[in-house]
């Protein structure tokens, strides 16, 4: 069993050898070329003096290289930062100078941005995708072509640091979450277990290989010898052609893929029989449309839960247990839950009454980089990490997200939680997806709206999701406006960024 970050290929290589490891549109790749690639681009790095613990960038789309220079970068004793692939020169060059890395392996779309940042002195090296190299550049395709195959990985300890990865920043800057090689791997591994994953299964994902969730399900799939059928990006119909063209037997997602996939007109003409299992996080995926996903498939929808600094998926509905629609499911095995009073951590909630989530366990970061003063108010003395979860645990300990502490709407001295509303609002046939957010009221300071994407070919009122809201909800939870949209803000990983949802248009269709 791999111990570090950098021993998770190598082995996986050892065991599977010539076995499809990653298939990315028509390319396709064994788990010992994958292994030598990341080899050829371990020893580039330490051509250009990279060593044990220095920091390395990664920014570009999903794809084969991607995982190459993921490995690579580990199996060098180097310290990851993935990098969304969504950032702005700001905020690119805000993350790579805070996590300190003087490299960064991209892609060719994004070497005018890095170009910018190595002209400001922020890079020592830049290393672009493909074959053609450019001024002040490295091409990692001559890596891949003249490095040495054969490395010797470089010893690290499962308590080093491993990755820096950076929160989405909705609470100004973004911050850097130190990851332990022991967390990765162990957030890897407990992927595979708790979602039953083998050598047998065919693994569909659009998620950001960037994101924990992303890089999660690529080292769980390592390390179970799963095939992993990455998408470029994520949309309906390569999404359901991919099941269908691979016999996929297991698909990840965000909520917000199952609110498309649901919602597309040729759903049920697809073949998505192969499927044993569909895995879900990111938010929370409102039960009836887990429940309707698994009566016009047949497959059951897991849903997951996790942080980065937890290092990726931490908690789970298992495939050998009981699969509890709308919870979060069990810790991973060695971690704990404990649901506390949000204003006081050292006062533990009865069970079914709702509180804080909190988390122990290896799984939990080292701390924010740079940035001590956040660490002490997120990680308690004892360990238990603070996660700004609002959440219930039932008798099983199974636990249910009520909302993000952070986006709770205080309507008259009550509490609305925006996740219970959008539960409701998608029970309604006509609903798609729902996102609910909070608008300012003289008299009651915050008042509840929701934003609604109907299913094509329905209609509904704003009077009627009202009315379903009453018939489900106590009054002052209510939704006191509905607007009819397109879409809605997401992050790059396809989360619904309930801070924006103010700035949408609210011309058409809304009703006070």
């Amino acid at each position: 069993m791999a111990t570090t970050l950098a021993e998770i290929l190598p082995a996986a290589a050892a065991r599977h050898a010539g076995r499809t490891a990653f298939v990315v549109g028509d390319q396709r790749f064994s788990f010992r070329e994958l292994d030598i690639l990341s080899n050829r681009v371990a020893n580039g790095l330490v051509a250009i003096g990279v060593k044990p613990g220095d920091r390395v960038g990664l920014f570009g789309a999903n794809g084969w290289e991607w995982v190459v220079s993921y490995y690579g970068i580990a199996k060098t004793g180097a310290v990851l930062n993935p990098l969304s692939s969504m950032l702005t020169n700001d905020e690119l060059g805000y993350t790579v100078k805070d996590a300190g890395a003087r490299v960064v392996i991209g892609s060719q779309d994004k070497a005018g941005q890095l170009r910018e940042l190595k002209a400001a002195g922020a890079l020592d090296h830049l290393v672009l995708w493909g074959a053609a190299e450019a001024e002040g550049t490295t091409a990692l395709g001559d890596w891949l072509s003249r490095c040495d195959a054969a490395f010797t990985v470089r010893a690290r300890q499962p308590s080093d640091l491993a990755v820096i990865a950076y929160t989405s920043g909705t609470t100004g800057r973004p911050k850097g979450a130190m990851q332990s090689h022991r967390a990765v791997v162990a957030a890897g591994a407990g992927t595979a277990l708790m979602a039953a994953r083998t050598a047998e299964d065919r693994v569909v994902s659009a998620l950001p290989l960037f994101h924990v969730y992303g890089s999660c399900v690529m080292n769980a799939a390592m390390i179970a010898g799963s095939m992993l059928i990455t998408l470029p990006r994520f949309s309906e119909v390569a999404m359901l052609g991919a099941i269908a063209t691979h016999r996929a037997t297991v698909m990840d997602g965000v909520p917000t893929a199952y609110y498309y996939l649901l919602a597309h007109p040729d759903f049920d003409r697809y073949d998505l029989s192969s499927l044993r299992l569909c895995w879900v996080g990111g938010q929370t995926l409102p039960a009836a449309k887990s429940l309707e996903f698994t009566r016009r498939t047949g497959c059951p929808v897991h849903e997951v839960w996790g942080m980065t600094e937890l290092a990726g998926a931490t908690s789970a509905n298992p495939v050998y247990g009981r699969n509890k629609p709308g919870t979060i499911g069990l810790p991973y095995p060695g971690n704990s839950f404990r649901v506390v009073d949000a204003e006081d951590a050292t006062r533990e909630m009865p069970r079914g009454q709702p509180g804080e989530l909190m988390y122990s366990g290896p799984l939990v970061m080292l701390g924010y980089y740079n940035n001590p003063a956040a660490t002490a108010e997120t990680i308690r003395p004892d360990g238990w990490l603070h996660t700004g979860d609002i959440a219930v645990m039932d008798e099983d300990g199974y636990a249910t997200i009520v909302d993000r502490k952070k986006d709770m709407i205080l309507t008259a001295g009550f509490n609305v939680y925006p996740a219970e509303l959008e539960r409701v609002l998608c029970m309604h046939p006509a609903v798609a997806l729902a996102a609910v957010g909070g608008i300012p009221d003289e008299a009651k300071g915050e008042l509840a709206k929701a934003y609604v994407m109907l299913r094509p070919g329905t209609e509904a009122t704003s009077a009627s999701l009202i009315a379903h809201c009453r018939e489900h909800l106590a009054a002052y939870k209510v939704p006191r406006a509905v607007q009819f949209v397109e879409s809605v803000p997401m992050t790059s990983s396809g989360k619904i960024m309930r801070r924006l949802l103010k700035t949408i248009d609210d011309g058409r269709r809304s009703a006070e």
